[in-house]
């Protein structure tokens, strides 16, 4: 999972630049949906999709309302995290990608 993070920011391996945009977001989307289901109690129930908009790729994380805050984190910082590591792999691939934690 982790190997395939850093070969989006370049940092692992020989830095290929291999594979198509899609799948650089899929792959980004499988990081988001691991790091949530780690962070909440009902990991089942995790839903992490993206769609493209006219701004560029929204990665939408779905989970149960009790579990939203621990996504989110105090005063923000986790949910800061997740976006800012998915927003510099994004850069990478020259797309804006963002990251939004569904009501």
């Amino acid at each position: 999972m982790f190997k395939s993070l850093l070969k989006l920011f370049g940092i692992g391996g020989k830095g290929c630049s291999c594979g198509s945009g899609n799948e650089k977001i899929r792959e980004l989307e499988h990081f988001v949906d691991y790091v949530v289901r780690a962070l909440v109690d009902f990991p089942d129930e995790v839903n992490v999709s993206s769609s493209a908009t006219e701004n560029g790729t929204v990665i939408r994380i779905d989970c149960r309302k009790e579990d939203i805050g621990k996504v989110v984190g105090k005063r923000g910082k986790t949910i800061m995290a997740i976006r800012s590591l998915v927003s510099g792999a994004g850069g990478r691939l020259q797309q804006r990608i963002s990251v939004e934690v569904a009501d």
